[in-house]
C-alpha cells in the first residue's frame, strides 16, 4: 500500500504487507500489522492451590472448562496439574486480550492439544469477539508444569 497525503482513520486497523505514508496519520483505534504481536500474557498457578480449589467447589470444573478439556485431564494420572495449567493458559489469554476476569467466560477459551502434544487455544462467543476487534488473527501458547506450579505464556499476533 502506498498513500500520499494525510490519512485519518476511526476504528480498527489491519494492515498485510507493506505499507508506505507520505505525510500525517492520524489513527483512532486499534493499528494490527499481519504478524505483529497485539498481546502477551503469563500466568502461574499453584498446583495444590488448585486442587483445593476444585476440591472445595466442584462445580468450577464445568464452569471453567470445556467438556474436551476435561476429557483430556481426567485421562491423565494426575488431572489437576493438567487443569492448573489450562486455567493459567485462560488467564494469560486474556491478559494478552488487555482485559480482566469477566470479559468473558472461561469456557470461551478453550486449550487444544494437537497430536504431537502442542497447545493451542480456540475461542467462543465474547472471547472471539474481543480478539477480532483487536484483528488477532493467531495465538500462541505454551504451557509447563510440575508437582508444584503451572505456567502458561501466550502470545496474540495479528491477522
Amino acid at each position: 500500500i502506498a498513500v500520499s497525503g494525510p490519512i485519518a482513520v476511526s476504528g480498527p486497523v489491519a494492515v498485510s504487507g507493506p505499507v508506505a505514508v507520505s505525510g500525517p496519520v492520524a489513527v483512532s483505534g486499534p493499528v494490527a500489522v499481519s504478524g505483529s504481536v497485539v498481546g502477551v500474557g503469563v500466568d502461574a498457578v499453584d498446583v495444590e492451590r488448585y486442587r483445593r480449589v476444585l476440591q472445595r467447589t466442584p462445580g468450577i470444573a464445568a464452569r471453567t472448562f470445556t467438556e474436551a478439556e476435561l476429557a483430556y485431564a481426567r485421562a491423565q494420572a494426575d488431572p489437576t496439574q493438567r487443569l492448573a495449567a489450562r486455567f493459567a493458559a485462560k488467564e494469560a489469554t486474556m491478559k494478552a486480550l488487555g482485559v480482566g476476569l469477566g470479559a468473558c467466560k472461561l469456557r470461551e477459551i478453550e486449550v487444544g492439544r494437537r497430536d504431537g502434544g502442542q497447545p493451542y487455544l480456540v475461542l467462543y462467543g465474547a472471547a472471539a469477539q474481543l480478539a477480532t476487534e483487536q484483528s488477532i488473527g493467531r495465538w500462541l501458547v505454551t504451557m509447563t508444569h510440575t508437582d508444584v506450579v503451572a505456567i502458561a505464556f501466550v502470545t496474540a499476533t495479528a491477522s
